[in-house]
């Protein structure tokens, strides 16, 4: 029986190639994804290594606990320090250094590169030969004043900077200017994962990020035969107790390539969503082709069974097949899948991602999932067909027709398919109320979404007869309007050729079911996140400016940095400028719970905010007074006049407040409303503000207004101006991975759904070759034979479309309750322009798969298609 399944492999290789092609893409993604995971990973530590390749300790100051007196605070790091450091045994050398963090602006004024964790800055310190072997200088000097520093290669090429340039950067408080004066290189991994890097001299770095004689950190290096955990042990002895620690190099290292990991791991979960929809639906084509195989071997597996086959015998051969097929799909997806991870960072660069570069690194988990990906799914999916062969009796070798599946079959997948209709419908109904978005509902409604997808594909072939008479007769329409010839005839018969492919969609509906599952499901899915995608969307733009009365809000990019109150004034006297109102974000405590503050201007706040209060005003804040919003009211159980006790910021102990007021749900106002003054005493960054709100006259809005408020608060990279069109594109912009995703599902559908037809109508032209042959002998044209076979294609593709956009906009709209929770002002929108492209791509595709088999059948000549056995 081995031999036998490895002849049928050999005898039907060009059918079994599209199921090859198919599960091998899905393997090719999940090995992909591996490879590209364990060599960013590799690279990554190999990078961090080689950042602390010459650092085997490094001393930093521990943090001061709660109540220490102001003189102890200092950080014990000094002169002093280093110097005893050097007297250890076994220290080699010992390299002071004042780091921190520091964003700059580009050449045009931009900001570079600006995020957390990502913009390290320090001192460029120079050794007995003046330069610093960590920071390797190409071009121009070292920094040697405090109107001076040095930036790495490649913050000078993204940014446009040239020896020379003056550089616009901050810190944690007001923009500066320094001359560039120098380019290094550096291995620092969270430069090289696309941040920035800067460099002062020791004075200014020390000023910067420590005090003046004192350092955040003292590197160590060891000499030769000198282990670094012990010179870690003989440093910590020397060290002041509960004021300094020592870290080894190698935990450093560690350290900072846990970071850069984190800074970079999304980029590994695309590809993986990818993997598990091409492998999900390449299994409806495994199914479909084994099926297929084993419906026209009827004769010959009932032969089989005559000459002693036992049933078992026969399912094992048809689970061989599988297994070789499933072998070849796994080697050619691991290839596919080198050429995919060697390509990744690539792409991801171009989309502003930089990852460290390095060797691919090729371990054993890549080649087990290979082999139990495409094995596994392979053999999973034939299992059906292979116990449908099973039960071929002998005496089908006597039969010339395959016989219909019997009436109990049918009335059972009915009952199971309405079963599980009527649980994943009932499942989302039952969260179309729910408001909100737990990850228990969210797991609920995937599970929901899951059941209604299988319900689908198991009515299926229940449906296609009323849905393919529906789409044969609208297509027969199309087909006629797109041949018409001036006279008003039909060119070549089209209402024949259309009748004769709807029935042979119609010949076996589990065939059609199966075909048409791959496009039912990649549209169900593209469907569902293209109306949720697009629905959220609209949510984000309204809720951006909603509540927004100023023309532009100038806020900070990281939350641990403010805005100095002296840039208020300065943007209240920008030329156009009618109010400006600072805003000082911070958080209440109350007994109910935990809400957003903002501190604003009681005099100003009308102009900049759009407040609708349900009672009481603005105008009555003050000290002791606040105003809640709705839903904090509701929460807490609050109302105009009533007194809470809460806590704002870093205050020690609650306070009474007075409410004032309650006002409709707004995103600028947040959850209350309190006087700056208060706020600002408390605010986790004293005397800053986080948000100013620009009002401005409508005749002076230019397009040099955005550039006059920038230079008002120093052209600081660490803050945004935005206007209102800007908020929107920013809150719109974080829909664009869901977007990309939504495509590339899109894609796979598509490939996959083109790779299931193809199989399809190519097995399906080899079975009825005799009918064929009888078409032509009884006057059908050629052009008449590819019109059927494609007109059958586009049935089936048709067919699949509507079943998936009907699931994909149920399971949207069922859904939608939950993102109502998640996202303020959501409602259901439609994207027609996508459901249209959704519409006209997968029958396209099905035209366009149908093109080989379609000539192939066109080509057979009528004798010998008639002769044929």
């Amino acid at each position: 029986m081995l031999r036998t399944a490895l002849r049928n492999v050999l005898a039907h290789k060009a059918r079994l190639a599209m199921t090859v092609l198919a599960v091998g893409l899905g393997v090719a993604f999940v090995c992909g994804t591996l490879v590209f995971a364990d060599s960013t990973a590799a690279a990554h530590r190999a990078a961090a290594s080689k950042d602390y390749a010459g650092i085997a300790v490094t001393v930093t100051a521990k943090e001061s606990p709660p109540g220490t007196a102001a003189e102890q605070q200092d950080s014990v790091l000094d002169d002093a320090l280093a110097r005893r450091l050097a007297d250890v045994p076994g220290v080699a050398a010992v390299r002071p250094s004042a780091d921190g963090a520091a964003a700059l602006n580009a050449a045009d004024g931009t900001p570079l590169r600006v995020r957390a964790g990502a913009n390290p800055a320090g001192a460029y310190v120079p050794g007995k030969d003046g330069r610093d072997g960590r920071y390797p200088l190409v071009e121009g000097r070292a920094p040697r004043g405090g109107d001076e520093l040095a930036v790495d290669r490649g913050t000078a090429a993204a940014g446009g900077l040239a020896l020379g340039d003056l550089v616009t950067l901050a810190t944690d408080g007001p923009a500066m200017t320094k001359r560039l004066v120098g380019i290094v290189t550096t291995t620092d991994t969270r430069v090289t994962a696309g941040g920035t890097l800067a460099l002062f001299d020791t004075a200014t770095a020390q000023a910067l990020f420590a005090t003046p004689g004192r350092y955040t950190g003292i590197d160590l290096s060891a000499a030769p035969g000198t282990d670094q955990f012990e010179l870690s042990r003989r440093v910590t002895a020397v060290l002041p107790a509960d004021r300094a620690e020592a870290t080894t190099g190698a935990a450093q290292a560690d350290r900072q390539a846990v970071l850069v990991d984190t800074l970079t791991r999304g980029y590994q979960k695309v590809p993986t969503v990818f993997a598990g929809v091409s492998l999900f639906t390449g299994s409806f084509l495994i199914v479909n082709a084994f099926t297929m195989l084993v419906a026209r071997r009827t004769r010959e597996i009932a032969l089989l069974r005559a000459i002693g086959a036992s049933r078992r015998q026969v399912a094992r051969s048809v689970l061989a097949e599988a297994f070789l097929v499933g072998l070849v799909a796994s080697a050619a997806g691991f290839l596919l899948g080198l050429c995919i991870a060697s390509v990744l960072p690539d792409v991801l660069g171009a989309g502003g991602a930089t990852l460290p570069r390095g060797p691919l690194v090729i371990g054993p988990r890549p080649v087990m999932a290979a082999l139990a990906v495409g094995v596994g799914i392979t053999v999973l999916a034939a299992w059906l067909p292979s116990r449908r062969a099973a039960r071929v009796a002998p005496v089908e070798a006597m039969r010339t027709a395959e016989r219909p599946p019997s009436g109990a079959r049918s009335r059972i997948r009915g009952a199971a398919g309405l079963a599980l209709l009527l649980l994943g419908a009932g499942l989302l109904v039952s969260l179309s109320g729910a408001k909100d978005a737990s990850e228990e509902n969210l797991r609920s409604a995937m599970l929901g979404c899951a059941v209604l997808v299988v319900a689908l594909i198991v009515l299926a072939p229940l449906l296609a007869v009323p849905v393919i008479r529906l789409t044969g007769r609208l297509v027969d329409l199309l087909t006629g309007l797109l041949t018409r010839r001036p006279t008003g005839r039909l060119a070549g018969h089209s209402g024949i050729t259309g009748r004769l492919a709807r029935e042979n969609a119609l010949r076996d509906p589990r065939r059609t079911a199966a075909t048409a599952a791959t496009l039912l499901i990649s549209t169900a899915l593209v469907t569902g996140l293209a109306v949720i995608g697009n629905s959220t969307e609209r949510a984000l733009d309204r809720q951006a400016a909603a509540g927004l009365g100023a023309d532009y809000v100038i806020s900070s990019r990281t939350p641990t940095t403010g805005i100095d109150p002296a840039a208020v004034q300065r943007v209240a006297g920008t030329s156009g400028v009618r109010t400006a109102s600072a805003v000082t974000d911070s958080v209440l405590f109350t007994g109910g719970g935990v809400h957003d503050v903002s501190g604003v201007d009681p005099g100003t706040v009308d102009e900049v905010m759009r407040l609708d209060f349900v009672s009481g005003s603005a105008k009555d804040l003050g000290p002791g007074r606040i105003a809640v919003s709705a839903t904090t009211a509701r929460e807490s159980g609050l109302s105009t006049g009533s007194r809470v006790f809460a806590r704002i910021g870093r205050s020690q102990g609650p306070t009474g407040y007075t409410v004032v007021g309650v006002y409709r749900d707004n995103p600028t106002a947040r959850d209350a409303l309190a006087a700056r003054s208060e706020v600002q005493q408390h605010a986790f960054l004293p005397h800053s503000v986080q948000r100013i709100l620009v009002r401005t006259d409508p005749a002076a809005i230019s397009r040099t207004t955005e550039g006059r408020l920038r230079t008002a608060v120093g052209n600081s990279p660490l803050l945004k101006v935005q206007d209102r069109p800007a908020l929107v594109r920013d809150a719109a912009g974080t829909m664009g991975g869901l977007l990309d995703v939504m495509y590339g599902l899109l894609a796979i559908g598509a490939v996959t759904g083109a790779l299931g037809i193809v199989n399809t109508l190519a097995m399906s032209v080899a079975e009825r070759t005799r009918e064929i042959g009888a078409l032509r002998a009884l006057g059908m044209d050629r052009a008449g034979v590819r019109r059927m076979i494609r007109q059958e294609a586009l049935i089936v593709a048709s067919f699949g479309t509507l079943l998936g956009l009907a699931g994909g906009l149920f399971g949207a709209w069922a859904v939608g309750s939950l993102a109502n929770g998640a996202v303020e002002q959501y409602s259901l929108a439609l994207p027609w322009g996508t459901l249209l492209l959704v519409c006209l791509l997968s029958p396209a595709v099905g035209v366009a798969a149908a093109v080989l088999p379609a000539r192939r059948a066109a080509a057979l000549s009528p004798l010998e298609a008639v002769a044929a056995v």
